[in-house]
């Protein structure tokens, strides 16, 4: 079970109500089992973090990164955050909001062909 932050929770909350339009897009296509039967959870409360998009049977995290992220201090943050959330054994696929909302077919492809591999893949590599 993956650590949760109660804490959290409200401003989770909040980030589902507010979300981006390109965090809308994408959940308009990853949502209700879209992607290979595979539920998708949005805003979730991983540890101390909230995660865009998580999906526990490919233990993948999709990440929707605005322009704050290419900034020198947001990209050591992300840095700090993917290592923790990897070390809970846990991918993530990170996408520019733009990439989203310009190419979501290549973007809901990728995801797609990363679960198909990872759900593929035997036990003792995936880490379990």
């Amino acid at each position: 079970m993956l650590p949760f932050n109660r804490k959290l929770k409200p401003l989770a909350r909040n980030l589902r109500t507010n979300m981006t339009d390109a965090e809308q897009l994408i959940w308009s296509k990853i949502r209700r089992k879209q992607i290979s039967d595979l539920q998708f959870y949005r805003q979730k409360n991983i540890g101390h973090y909230i995660v865009d998009f998580y999906c526990p049977k490919g233990k993948l995290i999709v990440e929707v990164d605005g322009g704050q992220h290419y900034e020198k201090a947001g990209m050591k943050k992300d840095q700090e955050r993917d290592r923790y959330l990897q070390g809970l054994g846990l991918t993530i696929l990170r996408f520019s909001d733009i990439d989203v909302l310009k190419n979501i077919d290549g973007v809901i492809e990728r995801i797609h062909e990363h679960i198909k591999f990872a759900l593929l893949l035997p036990p003792f590599l995936k880490g379990d």
